[in-house]
This record gives C-alpha cells, sequence and structure tokens, in this order.
C-alpha cells in the first residue's frame, strides 16, 4: 500500500499524525510507504516548536514516514531550511509532489 497524506492547515497536525499512527497500527511495520505532504500554513509545524507533535514527526520518520515540506510554502512563511527538522524534505512545490505521488499510485488522503 501507498498512502499520500495532504496538509495545508497548522491545526490540522494532530489528527494527520493520530490518522498515520491509526494506519501503521492497522497495517503493521513495513505494510505501507507514506508521505506527508505539508503546503500553505501546514509547513509552520516544520519549524520544530511544536514539541510534542515534532516528537511524534520524528518517531514516525525513523519508522519509515516521509515528511515533505513545499518549497513556495517555506519561502511564503520565512522558513529557512536550517530551521527544518533533519527528517523533513523539501520538494519544489507541494502540489506538483501530490500530483507525481498520486501517478505513482499513492491514494491521496487529506484529514
Amino acid at each position: 500500500m501507498k498512502a499520500l497524506f495532504h496538509i495545508d492547515e497548522n491545526e490540522r497536525w494532530p489528527r494527520v499524525l493520530l490518522n498515520i499512527e491509526n494506519f501503521l497500527r492497522d497495517v503493521g511495520p513495513g505494510g505501507a510507504d507514506i508521505e506527508v505532504v505539508a503546503n500553505g500554513a501546514g509547513v509552520l509545524a516544520y519549524r520544530g516548536e511544536q514539541g510534542e507533535l515534532t516528537a511524534r514527526m520524528a518517531e514516525l520518520a525513523r519508522g519509515g514516514v516521509v515528511f515533505a515540506a513545499c518549497r513556495n510554502a517555506l519561502n511564503m512563511n520565512g522558513i529557512a531550511d536550517d530551521a527544518l527538522p533533519a527528517f523533513v524534505t523539501v520538494v519544489p512545490a507541494g502540489i506538483t509532489e501530490i500530483v507525481k505521488k498520486q501517478e505513482a499510485g499513492y491514494a491521496y488522503i487529506k484529514p
């Protein structure tokens, strides 16, 4: 299975992470390829100021979940690459990343 979680609202992160954790609990370790694409205000959580949320993201990343940030949204929000946690990958455009993943067979999920 392949799942793409899309987030563009910072306040939605707790729900997104809970959805991913529940999904992984259901499919088991290694049961899915998962990527989270953040654009718009969704990139704000990647500043690392979110405490528990950042810790949950880091734990999921250690388990293979890919966290991506839209370059355009980072620039729009004044967030430099060196302010991002090491587990975050920067993509040129979040929307393009979403389309590429859908073309590669990822199911689109927007909690």
